[in-house]
């Protein structure tokens, strides 16, 4: 396997623990929330710029429902990161204090928005492409057979996932986030830290489980008409 390949994938993964620790900002405050939302735009570019070519052929390229889906996520996903880095400008206490402002309720609630939902973007964008990573960690395992076994229990640890991903998505109140609802309930990072982090992750789980098997369902569908 291409180690250029490994290294940019490892990239995004660690770009998108950056997206989970910039969400923790109530637990780790302005600094390194600051300092992780630049790191988290830094391989965002990366990753961008690596995938220069893609962009040159979205719209050329007839794409199945998984490919177009592909495509508005990743649209929706840069809509949110610009959304997110115009409203960090506005309001930040660190790294750009020296930039004469004065960021009213409405652009915080705007950056907490931007920041939930581009957990729910990224996270459908890796239902997307799944079936790569998948085939990524079968290579990586020197896996070249298929198991049934395997296979089922693969499947009841996404069941398992998702179910918790729907208890974390009410415990972290996402539906007022993603609503941009005036909201007082945050997590309470003295109680549990690592609490948190599940919950995330569970959510990003849910989202990506739901992604994968709603776009296999549709080709199994298209196939046998």
């Amino acid at each position: 396997m291409n180690s250029l390949f490994l290294w940019r994938l490892t990239l995004d993964f660690l770009a998108a623990g950056l997206l989970l620790i910039g969400l923790s900002y109530w637990w780790l405050g302005d600094t390194v929330h600051e300092v992780a939302g630049t790191g988290m735009f830094v391989l965002l570019i990366a990753h961008n710029l690596f995938n220069r070519r893609w962009y040159g052929a979205a719209f050329r390229t007839r794409r199945d429902a998984r490919g177009t889906l592909n495509v508005g996520a990743t649209l929706l996903l840069l809509t949110a990161m610009f959304t997110l880095l115009v409203t960090s400008a506005v309001i930040s206490n660190t790294l750009t204090k020296w930039i004469p402002h004065r960021p009213s309720f409405t652009v915080r609630q705007l950056h907490v928005f931007a920041a939930y939902w581009a957990l729910v973007i990224v996270a459908i964008h890796l239902g997307c492409r799944w079936p790569m990573i998948m085939g990524v960690a079968r290579t990586l395992c020197r896996i070249s057979t298929p198991s049934k076994v395997r296979t089922l229990g693969l499947r009841i640890v996404a069941a398992a996932v998702a179910l918790h991903g729907l208890r974390s998505w009410f415990a972290l109140g996402l539906g007022t986030r993603l609503t941009m609802q005036v909201s007082l309930d945050w997590w309470n990072f003295e109680d549990s830290v690592t609490g948190f982090f599940v919950h995330c992750v569970a959510i990003a789980g849910l989202c990506i489980a739901a992604t994968y098997y709603a776009m296999r369902w549709r080709k199994t569908s298209y196939l046998s008409r």
